[in-house]
């Protein structure tokens, strides 16, 4: 499990900046008319994005986590800074249940 940790905090992390990226993206394709950041940076996140659903199902599979917590852990990185936070709360489980065992 612990070698599972270490690619989702990664990709929690990144996933988490392109999305603030792609926030920003979006305010100025939108409210002024400058699509240029947006078109560039939507396929990247989609990408990255696809990449951190797997590191948590792999995460997710090896801790033998509930499919429910496993899909919040997944939807995380669709809300701007959640993923953050979702990443230090996975973190300090996934550090409890190594200590314990």
């Amino acid at each position: 499990m612990e070698s599972a940790l270490k690619p989702f905090r990664a990709l929690a992390y990144i996933v988490g900046v392109m999305l603030l990226v792609l926030c920003v993206g979006m305010v100025l394709r939108y409210g002024f008319d400058m699509p240029g950041l947006s078109k560039v940076i939507a396929p990247i996140h989609g990408g990255l994005y696809m990449l951190y659903l797997v590191a948590v199902m792999n995460l997710g599979m090896k801790g033998r986590w509930t499919w429910p917590y496993m899909l919040g852990v997944m939807l995380a990185g669709t809300v701007p800074l959640l993923s953050f936070y979702v990443e230090r709360r996975v973190t300090q489980r996934v550090t409890t249940t190594l200590a314990e065992a």
